[in-house]
C-alpha cells in the first residue's frame, strides 16, 4: 500500500513540475512576442509550436481575451494551469492522508 501511495505522490509532483515548466514556456513565448525574434530560429519555432495551438483555442473560445491589440490568452492559460496545479496538489495530499489512515 505504501508503495502505491509513493508512486501516486511522485506522479503528482512530477505533473506539478511539468505544469510549472509549461508556465515558464508560456511566459517566455509571450515575452518573445513583444520583440519580434527571428521566426526561423529553432528555439522560437519550438516555443511557438508548444504554445500557439493552446493560445489559438483560447482565442477561438474566449474572444474577449484579445482586447485593443493585447492578447490576454497567456494570462487565461496560466490561471487555468495554476488552478489545475492546486487541485492536483490538494488531491494528492488528501489521498496521502486518506491512504495513511488505512495503512
Amino acid at each position: 500500500m505504501y508503495f502505491i501511495l509513493t508512486i501516486l505522490s511522485a506522479a503528482g509532483h512530477v505533473l506539478s513540475y511539468a505544469l510549472n515548466l509549461y508556465i515558464w514556456v508560456i511566459i517566455i513565448s509571450a515575452l518573445l512576442s513583444w520583440v519580434r525574434p527571428d521566426p526561423y530560429n529553432p528555439i522560437v519555432r519550438t516555443l511557438h509550436a508548444l504554445t500557439e495551438p493552446l493560445f489559438w483555442r483560447v482565442r477561438q473560445r474566449l474572444p474577449f481575451t484579445y482586447v485593443n491589440g493585447i492578447d490576454l490568452s497567456p494570462v487565461v492559460i496560466i490561471l487555468a494551469i495554476y488552478f489545475i496545479d492546486m487541485v492536483l496538489t490538494r488531491s494528492v495530499a488528501y489521498m496521502d492522508r486518506y491512504l495513511n489512515t488505512l495503512a
